[in-house]
């Protein structure tokens, strides 16, 4: 599985920075986590990038 943060944004017209800003990770998690290079999430990061974006946790994922 992985994440489709970058496609959302993108579909959103947001940036990756708007994000950042927002979901208030370390930059080096924040940038782990939207380029797949993370093998775990907090629930509390789930549903707070759920609420930023306005979408489900199924529309963060997509199968490989």
């Amino acid at each position: 599985m992985k994440f489709r943060i970058l496609e959302i944004l993108k579909e959103q017209n947001k940036t990756k920075y708007w994000l950042y800003i927002r979901l208030g990770l370390s930059y080096q998690n924040f940038n782990k986590l939207v380029h797949n290079e993370t093998s775990s999430i907090k629930l509390a990061n789930l549903q707070a990038l759920c609420e930023i974006l306005n979408c489900t946790p199924n529309d963060l994922f997509e199968g490989y």
